[in-house]
């Protein structure tokens, strides 16, 4: 296994024309929800977006805390508010949290649905646009929030392909963008983190060096969701990291002892080292691995 750094690069063209859409639809907005992965709250948030949205009202959504640590959702929470932002946890899949959401952009809104209103302005609704990067979840948020199923949900980023208005209720619309990541990541860390989660396409991406990374943090941070997962004994993590042998080498060695208990084989009994690491990164992104948050306030 190679200590050398991962070097991740992507921004596609369609993401620069992307970037200039939102701005022009911004003139048509009142309210923005950015979602985030609560998992990775601050690798998830794309720094144009603040820049972007300026002076816009806006509300942050901690999605698929379903997936993330319970006890860091809540200091997020609280990080955000500290901060004057308003932001809310919530599970699309579930429903959790969205009501809320609804209920934050009524409020922040209600002055000027009142001055709407005195204008004889009755029928005019809170124009929301939902912002965010690539699987972060929009669409799910979307089909919970208008109960409906009318946009293409994936586990991988890039679904939604085109503008789209969403009547939510007889207050508000909402008008979905396509995922949009930025042209340069700050570092290392963030890149992992949206590789991790499938922010980024994993057919780019050296699959075997992102898993091999996952299970580095995994093992120091949320060992015991490994143990419990993979059916391994501390003893035997220990021992294997207590090697005289380089880090990289006895991280690997845990992922080839996953590859054997998973039966991730191939022809002569050596483990497949694509299909391990596949398996490491979908139990981490379906839940299968417990609920761990990678970002900790």
């Amino acid at each position: 296994m190679n200590e050398n750094k991962t070097n991740i690069n992507w921004y596609p063209g369609h993401m620069a024309k992307t970037k200039r859409q939102i701005q022009e639809d911004l003139k048509l907005i009142d309210i923005v929800i950015e979602l985030l992965d609560s998992r990775i709250p601050i690798s998830s948030r794309n720094p144009d977006i603040a820049e972007i949205v300026k002076n816009k009202d806006k509300i942050i959504v901690l999605n698929k805390s379903d997936l993330s640590d319970k006890k860091e959702n809540e200091k997020w929470i609280k990080h955000f508010k500290e901060n004057n932002q308003i932001a809310v946890e919530c599970d699309s899949n579930s429903g959790y949290g969205v009501n809320e959401v609804l209920r934050a952009i009524e409020k922040i809104k209600e002055k000027e649905l009142q001055e709407f209103a005195l204008k004889g302005r009755t029928g005019r609704k809170i124009r929301a646009m939902i912002l965010g990067i690539p699987n972060v979840g929009k669409s799910s948020f979307i089909n919970r929030v208008s109960k409906t199923n009318r946009l293409e949900v994936g586990n991988k980023p890039g679904v939604t392909k085109k503008k789209q208005w969403i009547r939510i209720n007889d207050k508000i619309e909402l008008l979905d963008t396509p995922g949009v990541l930025w042209p340069r990541f700050e570092n290392e860390e963030v890149a992992l983190n949206l590789a991790y989660t499938g922010s980024i396409k994993d057919d780019i991406l050296p699959q075997t060096e992102i898993a091999y990374q996952l299970l580095k943090y995994l093992l120091e941070n949320y060992r015991i969701n490994v143990l419990e997962r993979y059916n391994l004994s501390n003893n035997y993590i220990e021992d294997i990291l207590n090697r005289e042998e380089p880090e990289n080498f006895n991280i690997y060695e845990i992922m080839l002892e996953i590859g054997r208990k998973r039966g991730a084989i191939i022809s002569g009994g050596q483990v497949d080292d694509e299909k391990v690491s596949r398996i490491i990164l979908e139990d981490f992104r379906s839940g299968k691995l417990g609920n761990i948050t990678l970002e900790k306030c």
